[in-house]
């Protein structure tokens, strides 16, 4: 099973990297952005599927991978596949 883990400042937590982001942003030609929220992205591959697991990886991310008092997280089961974007290059 593969689970994705995201973890975000809560919404009351003042967030100075996203304000930074979103500041250069609107400099680089954005002004429409009004906020960025920097948070931590992990993919997690595990053996198994039970009620068992999902609970200790819930125990995990509370305990290891995000700080319960200032951040929020959510796990999502995925079925293992990947999306990617399309990148395009510049056309000069």
């Amino acid at each position: 099973m593969k689970v994705n883990v995201i973890v975000k400042p809560k919404e009351a937590v003042l967030d100075p990297q996203g304000n930074a982001v979103r500041d250069a942003m609107r400099h680089l030609g954005m002004p429409e952005v009004r906020s960025v929220r920097i948070g931590k992205y992990m993919e997690i591959n595990v053996e198994g599927e039970d009620a068992d697991l999902e609970k200790r990886l819930h125990r995990l991310c509370r305990d290891l991978l995000s700080n319960p008092v200032i951040e929020d997280y959510e796990l999502v089961k995925t079925n293992g596949a990947r999306k990617t974007s399309q990148i395009r290059k510049k056309q000069k």
